[in-house]
């Protein structure tokens, strides 16, 4: 009997794989994805020295995370967070997901406000 594979440790095997190659340091963070069916969560990751340079999510927004407008929204406020901090360019890890919907919406919105990658 072939056992399924479920979606998420699917996802979780494709992250591990991408992560082999993406890193992030002081100059070109890591900007990291995670959505789950209510919210989306976004950080911003120096993986040299192991820290959280800037975070937000739809749940600290207040906003619908389980749709495009909350993505695009936490887009925006990270774009700015990483700004202030005088971060410009990021190396985009979508987490394992597809580049479509909610994290396409946030990955666009990131550009659309002056991040880079």
């Amino acid at each position: 009997m072939i056992k399924k594979q479920s979606t998420n440790n699917a996802r979780l095997r494709r992250h591990k794989r991408v992560r082999k190659t993406i890193s992030g340091n002081a100059t070109r963070p890591r900007l990291n994805v995670f959505r789950s069916n209510k919210e989306i969560y976004v950080q911003v990751i120096d993986d040299e020295k192991g820290i959280t340079l800037a975070s937000s999510s739809s749940k600290i927004l207040k906003v619908d995370g389980g749709n495009i407008k909350g993505a695009q929204a936490v887009g925006k406020d990270i774009a700015q967070k990483c700004i202030k901090q005088k971060i410009k360019t990021v190396v985009f890890d979508r987490g394992g997901y597809l580049y479509h919907g909610r994290v396409q919406a946030l990955g666009e919105a990131a550009r659309e406000n002056g991040l880079e990658f």
